[in-house]
């Protein structure tokens, strides 16, 4: 596996700080997520934490950014609140962060190790979702076709 790393949007590294520092209060929100939609938009929010398995901020975003019009995003961070900064998302969004957007840049790393990756070299020899979706409308309920 090559991970090539790219060039790090620190505008959307400091939206997402910025956001987990005003807005993750508690212990409910403590992550925030910050991304750039192809136009440039930045579009950001913050995990919903519940003891029954609420949602991270990636995946809370995944909705705000549908919810705005924006369906394709360039990339991706997630920032921990109390200054803890850049959190690399777990594998549950790794694997939603690429079924939805399959090029997707993430930014991962600390100090000067900070870097943007494709989400496919944090997920690799995954399963994708959506080639098992291929003809599933010829197939039967169970798959027959």
């Amino acid at each position: 596996m090559t991970t090539q790393s790219q060039a790090v949007d620190r505008e959307l590294v400091q939206a997402a700080a910025h956001v987990a520092r005003t807005r993750c209060r508690g212990d409910n929100h403590t992550v925030a997520a910050a991304a750039r939609t192809p136009d440039g938009r930045i579009v950001t929010a913050v995990n919903a934490y519940h003891f029954t398995g609420g949602p991270c901020a990636e995946l809370v975003l995944i909705g705000t950014a549908a919810a705005q019009g924006a369906y394709e995003l360039d990339t991706i961070v997630a920032v921990g609140d109390r200054d803890r900064g850049i959190v690399p998302p777990c594998g549950r969004c790794r694997q939603a962060l690429l079924d939805y957007f399959p090029a997707l840049r993430v930014i991962v790393g600390e100090g000067d190790r900070v870097r943007a990756v494709r989400i496919t070299d944090l997920l690799p020899e995954t399963y994708v979702w959506a080639d098992h979706q291929l003809g599933a409308e010829d197939a039967g309920p169970l798959g027959e076709g």
